[in-house]
């Protein structure tokens, strides 16, 4: 079981620390443990209620009401909550998926999620925002493995799933080419970039997760791509990502590299004679337009 302190339950709830205390003083809503110097230590449990709470307040249920319902009451308005498929409950939802895989309630938030305002809404002001969140869970040790990969294959099932009912763009000629380089696995990012592309009725030829530089150079030479897009989330060593895009940049000559990812901005300044950036949805958008 993880332990939180009071900061952790600030950024995964977006309830204010002071709120929160005021919230076990006066309605003993949670009941923390406290370290030999008074700090507060939260649970699994006390995220999950807190959770809870955060969806019945954002629907204008009082505090004070909220903290006489029993468990079972509680459970029930939540579960009657879930089903309006509110916008401004979706990152709180989607937590409560990760924490007890809750397929469903994953899959129903996130379908209503795009029916509401689109695929490239939702993964920019609703999805990034909760994979933020993940990030300090992962931190403090409240999920592990099992539970990211249950989101992520579900986050990536259903971009491949919207990508699917797209047409394929006429013109063939000189596709713009995504793939990620071999020891990469995090495909999100890249699936997003070729729903974006394709959107923009582009043509794209996508080569997916881990693909050796070699093959990568043969499909090149075989398709003459007009740009290449990548992403790259995972750490390696200092200069290997320099190396890799220097040595790519020396192979595809005036062809642009375009690429994105906590490792491309990291080394922004190293990677930008061979390497755009895309640092936003607009960047992306732009260059092809």
């Amino acid at each position: 079981m993880a332990e939180y302190k009071i900061k952790d339950l600030e950024v995964l709830s977006g309830v204010k620390a002071h709120t929160i205390r005021i919230w076990e003083k006066r309605y003993n809503l949670l009941s923390p443990d406290r370290t030999e110097t008074k700090i507060r230590l939260y649970n699994d449990e006390d995220l999950v209620t807190l959770l809870n709470v955060c969806l019945l307040y954002k629907h204008g249920i009082k505090i004070s009401h909220i903290s006489n319902m029993s468990f079972s009451q509680l459970q029930s308005k939540v579960t009657e909550i879930h089903g309006l498929h509110n916008t401004n409950d979706s990152c709180e939802q989607l937590i409560l998926a990760l924490l007890t895989l809750d397929e469903c309630l994953f899959r129903d938030t996130l379908g209503g999620l795009i029916r509401h305002v689109g695929l490239i809404k939702t993964f920019t002001e609703h999805l990034i925002p909760f994979l933020d969140r993940i990030g300090i869970m992962w931190l403090v040790g409240s999920i592990n493995a099992s539970q990211e990969h249950f989101i992520s294959n579900l986050i990536r099932q259903k971009i491949i799933a919207e990508i699917d009912k797209m047409p394929i763009p006429v013109n063939l000629q000189n596709p713009v080419m995504l793939f990620l380089p071999e020891h990469e696995w995090h495909e999100i990012s890249l699936l997003f970039y070729q729903f974006i592309l394709r959107d923009k009725q582009l043509h794209t030829v996508y080569l997916g997760q881990s693909l050796p530089f070699d093959s990568l150079l043969d499909c090149i030479r075989q398709l003459k791509p007009c740009a290449l897009v990548t992403s790259w989330l995972t750490a390696v060593e200092d200069n290997f990502i320099e190396n890799y895009f220097k040595q790519l940049k020396e192979e595809v000559g005036n062809t642009p590299i375009l690429a994105g990812g906590y490792q491309i901005k990291s080394n922004s300044s190293r990677l930008s004679k061979w390497v755009v950036e895309i640092d936003t949805v607009e960047s992306l958008i732009t260059h092809f337009s």
